[in-house]
């Protein structure tokens, strides 16, 4: 009787049993990395556990951090609303309706004084999921630190700042490529100089996977997108063994446990290489680090308690795959931002892995497994299938500019969606083992009068502010930006006069235009 055969979501067959093949004999912490970027992974030092939040007025989230501080949390993760990731103030009229709802609104450095009162920026570090508007939001920062008198060469922390899968997969751009590439690299030169523990950009294949890309197109857009901007580094004249290091990358963690693991292992071990054929000598400009976040698209409505396990799969797979930082989705963020309660369990599910589990004992436990092995060399090769295809397409924006990208996003989703509602695929309560559910949730609801709020406090802030020092500030924003200056001093400056948020946006709007 012929098998059934049995795929994982990237296509790639799974064989009934595994047998010995050839496996590399490679220890963790050397060149290509496959098993891990440190000799002793978590024994040393356990990843950094992050949790994604931010919502309302800065006042109410940082409340939110200090409680996350309270229970455990390593670092900070911040989740800013559309209207700041889009470069408009709460007052803008298409701000109407989405202030302070996915994220927290951040006009200007007032909300950042407000952001992090009382938490000492030198103690933490801060992840900032912000692209578009990422130099303005790191200028904030780095603005708050100096009026805290903070030592920026302790300042850590990372902002997402990668525009190209905006293009591809989210689409909270607002200028074109080549302006936007600019402002990147103006980011990496600055802090190079300046903030020399900051990863200047952390490269997303989150919100790929999350559009409904296969686990090999994640890492194979992703991977290369950080082609892109290193060439674009080593065009502005930048060291790729110092830009090397400070690139960081942002991966998903879905329910195939064996599959997720694989993807992990392949992507260290493509960059690895890509790096070393960049030029790169010194082996730390050679480590892929990432950060994960458990799947949001993987959470359910129905029976959301179920997602509690599948985070905890997907948690699994972030640390046996040696995730750097990992944060865990709460079990309601099918409906809405997570609870305190959503959010507390949501930590405990890594703290339990990390400290009771015994995952973290030794680094890479799935090595040498035939399986895993086997796996890690299918991904890696049809990874570098799709990589090639795009060098010959001319690189990641021809590729997102001719819509090679999102066209095999688009069909992935699609295929995707097919095999649920066929029942090929299950999903666990919502097309079998369906029940009456009776559960009533307590939801996090943010209340409408957030944006009237921030209004007042911007106009506030324009009533005492010196008026014609901003306005001189712009115009200086607007001639550097015809020029090809670094806009990093010049934003800090205006920031720290209170220029907001949509003010500066506005400016370069003005001078580089807008992506439609």
């Amino acid at each position: 009787m012929q098998q059934k055969k049995i795929y994982t979501d990237s296509g790639i067959e799974i064989k009934s049993v595994y047998r010995k093949t050839e496996i590399e004999n490679e220890s963790p912490g050397e060149f290509p990395f496959t098993r891990g970027i440190q000799p002793d992974m978590y024994r040393g030092k356990l990843w950094t556990m992050r949790q994604y939040a931010g919502f309302s007025t800065a006042e109410e989230s940082n409340n939110r951090y200090k409680y996350l501080l309270s229970q455990g949390v390593t670092g900070l993760s911040v989740a800013f609303d559309l209207p700041t990731q889009i470069g408009y103030d709460s007052g803008h009229e298409l701000a109407n309706g989405e202030v302070g709802k996915v994220g927290v609104a951040i006009d200007s450095l007032e909300d950042m004084e407000a952001l992090f009162k009382d938490i000492k920026l030198e103690d933490i570090s801060t992840s900032m999921t912000i692209n578009a508007t990422g130099f303005i939001l790191l200028a904030f920062y780095v603005a708050l630190a100096k009026k805290q008198g903070a030592d920026l060469s302790k300042i850590s922390g990372t902002i997402q700042n990668d525009i190209l899968k905006e293009y591809a997969a989210r689409g909270t751009y607002i200028y074109p490529p080549k302006p936007s590439m600019r402002i990147i690299t103006d980011i990496f030169e600055w802090c190079n100089k300046e903030l020399p523990k900051w990863n200047t950009i952390s490269i997303s294949g989150y919100h790929i996977r999350e559009a409904g890309s296969t686990a090999v197109q994640e890492i194979a857009f992703t991977i290369s997108n950080g082609k892109a901007y290193v060439k674009a580094a080593l065009e502005k004249g930048l060291d790729i063994n110092i830009i090397g290091k400070r690139l960081s990358f942002f991966f998903n963690a879905h329910n195939n446990l064996f599959e997720e693991v694989a993807k992990f292992r392949a992507a260290r071990k493509i960059w690895a290489k890509i790096m070393k054929d960049f030029g790169a000598t010194d082996p730390k400009a050679m480590m892929l680090r990432f950060h994960t976040q458990t799947g949001g698209s993987t959470l359910t409505a129905q029976q959301p308690m179920n997602n509690i396990s599948r985070v905890t799969v997907q948690t699994l797979a972030a640390v046996l795959g040696g995730t750097q930082s990992l944060h865990t989705n709460g079990f309601d963020e099918a409906f809405s931002l997570p609870t305190e309660n959503a959010a507390g369990i949501a930590l405990r599910t890594q703290q339990i892995v990390a400290y009771e589990s015994g995952v973290a004992d030794t680094a890479d436990p799935l090595a040498g497994s035939y399986f895993v092995e086997s796996l890690t060399q299918e991904i890696e090769k049809a990874a570098l299938v799709l990589i090639e295809k795009i060098d010959l397409l001319g690189g990641s924006i021809a590729a997102i500019e001719s819509g090679f990208m999102q066209n095999e996003i688009a069909h992935s989703a699609f295929e995707y969606q097919k095999k649920i509602e066929t029942g090929e695929k299950i999903i666990v309560g919502l097309n079998k083992f369906q029940a009456d559910e009776k559960t009533a949730l307590e939801i996090l609801k943010v209340d409408d009068n957030i944006r009237t709020i921030q209004i007042e406090k911007i106009n506030k802030l324009k009533s005492k502010r010196n008026s014609e020092l901003v306005n001189q500030l712009l115009q200086d924003l607007s001639d550097k930006a015809k020029t090809n200056e670094n806009l990093m001093p010049t934003v800090i400056t205006a920031v720290e006069n209170y220029c907001t948020l949509g003010e500066i946006s506005d400016v370069l709007r003005k001078v580089f235009g807008e992506y439609k």
